[in-house]
């Protein structure tokens, strides 16, 4: 069974941070350069909450805000379900399904070590069931 720390280990790559301070419009720039679809929001190295793009459609061009007069901190999620290490990618699919977010903060030690989005939920899983049917054919074939 696959787990988040299997997942993250393989991702190879930091959760993107951004002070709630920042404007909004300072996150979105974030996210195109880094090609991703949220940002963690921290402050001296306290995990805040998130904002995604969601939360820029809804909360600031719904809302008729400006991006750059918003602050980052308006706009973020809080309170979110987050994953340790040891749990599964399955755990983290009922979760966010549940829960209808697309971005899962990591956390071991009470320190967040990553973030599990959506995708890379559905790629483990894509994964898990490729090997689940070489080792069946493998079987059926010996």
């Amino acid at each position: 069974m696959n787990t988040v720390a299997s997942l993250l280990s393989r991702k190879a790559r930091n959760a993107v941070t951004i002070s709630p301070e920042a404007n909004v419009l300072d996150a979105l720039k974030l996210m195109a350069e880094k090609n991703i679809g949220a940002v963690i929001v921290m402050q001296d190295e306290k995990f805040l909450g998130i904002v995604t793009e969601r939360d820029y459609s809804r909360k600031v061009i719904l809302q008729g805000k400006n991006s750059a007069a918003t602050k980052v901190s308006e706009i973020m999620s809080t309170n979110l379900p987050f994953a340790k290490p040891g749990d599964t990618i399955d755990y983290c699919m009922e979760m966010m399904t549940a829960q209808n977010i697309r971005y899962m903060p990591v956390f071991e030690n009470n320190k967040l070590t990553g973030i599990v989005s959506m995708s890379d939920v559905v790629k483990e899983t894509i994964l898990a069931q490729k090997e689940t049917i070489n080792h069946l054919q493998s079987y059926i074939q010996s």
